[in-house]
């Protein structure tokens, strides 16, 4: 029986099958290996997946640690919603500047002083100790004596570094200058009443003395209210002066007066004239009448 099976097989073409036909596993012993090829001593091959065109599925997740809620990222995992979402662009924060204690917003060079802690300005030294530096050098003796003119006369020690002595309201339309004296009872004007015509141009003029010591960054700041409420609030810078036996004169530039039946009234301001160390040389409160005329 084997030797027949044998001549058919040589017949047949070795191991290429009976009439060509293959076994499953591709040996040539079909149909005796069609069971079970282990015992021809044949190896079956292995058949090949075939691509469905689907991705294999991906690894299940890991098992939650200890403490962890199972489905919810953890917070070194978890990405802010600004890092996740695209190549999107971080909103810029706010830049909040300093506000007094009112809360509203202090003045641009007001913030530059407040927001630079670690300046710290320098020492200040008196008129003679100015005056009595480098003796030797004759250029710099010159250019302070230029600059901070001759010596003053020595002057009541009691008296303030600096006197504001008048305040003046100047129109080439008004009957004549409207003057406030500032060295007397500040208290006095309260009660008293300026008048100033509506929609005329009119001027600041501010006369004040400087006794002792050079006074840096002079202002005079006027706050205006109506009925208790702040409506403006007007800032002149003055400068810096140096002690000197005549008065100094500053004068604003042009401004015009409000007009219309709205802003017709009486109005408070509150003066204040300070300076770079924000020391109050003087304050005071005037009434002010927005009128058609002059003289109502």
């Amino acid at each position: 029986m084997v030797v027949c099976l044998q001549i058919a097989l040589s017949v047949c073409g070795g191991s290429g099958g009976i009439g060509g036909v293959t076994s499953p596993c591709g040996c040539g012993h079909w149909p005796l290996c069609a069971d079970d090829c282990e015992p021809l001593g044949c190896r079956p091959r292995r058949r090949r997946r075939r691509h469905t065109g689907q991705r294999p599925s991906p690894p299940p997740p890991p098992p939650p640690k200890a403490g962890q809620t199972p489905g919810v990222p953890s917070a070194q995992t978890q990405a802010p919603v600004a890092q996740r979402v695209g190549p999107q662009v971080r909103p810029a924060q706010p830049v909040v500047l300093l506000t007094d204690k009112e809360g509203g917003q202090l003045p641009p060079d007001e913030v530059l002083d407040e927001a630079v802690p670690e300046y710290q300005a320098p020492g200040r030294k008196s008129l003679l100790e100015i005056q009595q530096l480098d003796p030797d050098d004759e250029s710099l003796a010159k250019y302070k004596r230029a600059l901070l003119g001759p010596v003053p006369p020595v002057v009541d020690p009691s008296l303030p570094n600096v006197q504001v002595t008048r305040l003046t309201l100047m129109s080439e339309q008004a009957p004549g200058p409207i003057t406030m004296d500032l060295t007397g009872d500040v208290a006095a004007l309260k009660s008293q009443v300026f008048v100033l015509k509506e929609g005329v141009d009119y001027k600041v003029k501010i006369t004040f003395k400087v006794n002792k010591e050079i006074v840096s960054g002079l202002k005079c700041l006027h706050h205006t209210y109506r009925q208790g409420l702040r409506v403006d609030k007007a800032v002149y810078m003055v400068g810096s002066y140096g002690p000197s036996a005549q008065e100094y004169e500053f004068v604003t530039p042009v401004e015009e007066a409000p007009r219309g039946a709205l802003v017709r009234g009486a109005y408070v301001v509150t003066s204040f004239f300070t300076d770079d160390d924000r020391n109050p040389h003087l304050s005071w409160e005037w009434g002010l009448h927005i009128c058609q005329d002059w003289e109502s």
